[in-house]
């Protein structure tokens, strides 16, 4: 880094920021609340001190070149710096014990506030703030330096992180109750070729991998509608308007209720594994590190147990000893 580039100031890279994430000078004036002369003239320093281009003109906008991507990273840094030393001092200062950013993929949401709850009654005064989005949402607040935790199912390949296995995260078909496969067993995965599949958004990890399970079977399954959420799903089937591919973990309750089954499909469940992520670049204040450490504890005891309700829901079905010998 040049001595030059040393002298850039906070207000520099908040505009860059603010650039990147609006496309236009007058939508990071807006967002930054200053004029758009002052928006320019903080670019144009900014770019003298880096003596590269930052930025560069498309038909669809402004983008950064990949100086300027660089520069961005750094920028991204230290507002994550900046608040990780705002959450200090307030604890120095006595004012809290800290604060906790945790993002959660949306199909975590059916344990994740409990777990955190169990964090919160040994440690009351923390203050933790629950972040939850789809697969790339979660990626992209952990890019940006916004969360101190992440729990997943597949980390990000493009940031280098520490990873601790919480447990299995098992995915299967259901279907409504009266559906016409409910009581058969050992379902091949053609059957289900004339059948409406509701789905997750693109994007989601569980969109992903139920293409990722046709598609190794050479099968395109007929996509009826794609919702955002796993709720919206769960009563869609309920009403008979199709089946679905979700985790087991997010329809425990209407397993129990007997308002969904488990269709036995051979292959069936993809079990994948749920995990704590934090970047290795970034500093875990002790409150984070304290929950980090709860969660590579306790987080296994969170999970919804499907086991039993898989048994429930599949009484014709073999016993679990002998469906593994398949």
């Amino acid at each position: 880094m040049s001595r030059q580039f040393r002298t850039v100031s906070i207000r520099q890279l908040r505009a860059l920021a603010a650039l990147a994430e609006t496309g236009s000078i007058t939508a990071a004036a807006n967002k930054l609340h200053l004029t758009q002369p002052a928006v320019t003239l903080q670019l144009r320093n900014l770019q003298a001190l880096a003596g590269l281009p930052l930025i560069q003109r498309r038909n669809d906008g402004m983008q950064l070149t990949d100086a300027g991507l660089e520069v961005l990273a750094l920028s991204e840094r230290i507002e994550a710096a900046i608040a990780a030393c705002d959450t200090s001092l307030e604890m120095i200062a006595g004012k809290t014990a800290g604060r906790i950013s945790i993002g959660a993929v949306s199909t975590a949401k059916y344990f994740v506030p409990f777990a955190i709850s169990g964090f919160l009654k040994q440690n009351p005064k923390i203050d933790v703030r629950l972040f939850i989005g789809n697969r790339q949402d979660i990626g992209a607040a952990l890019r940006g330096y916004e969360l101190d935790i992440a729990i997943m199912g597949r980390p990000p390949i493009d940031l280098e992180v520490e990873t601790h296995l919480i447990g299995d995260h098992p995915h299967v078909i259901i279907a409504p109750t009266a559906h016409r496969l409910a009581r058969k067993s050992d379902i091949a995965l053609t059957e289900l070729a004339g059948e409406t599949f509701l789905t997750r958004e693109p994007g989601s990890g569980t969109r992903s991998l139920m293409e990722q399970l046709f598609g190794s079977a050479g099968i395109r399954p007929t996509i009826g509608m794609e919702m955002g959420s796993n709720e919206t799903i769960k009563q869609a089937v309920i009403a008979g308007l199709g089946i679905a591919f979700l985790s087991a973990h997010t329809v425990a309750t209407e397993l129990d209720e007997r308002r969904l089954v488990i269709l036995d499909v051979v292959g069936l469940p993809i079990v994948r594994q749920w995990f704590v992520v934090t970047r290795n670049d970034k500093v875990l204040l002790p409150p984070a590190r304290a929950m980090l450490d709860f969660l590579k504890v306790e987080g296994p005891h969170f999970l919804p147990r499907t086991d039993r309700r898989m048994r429930l829901t599949r009484s014709s079905s073999p016993p679990a000893t002998q469906r593994g010998k398949r």
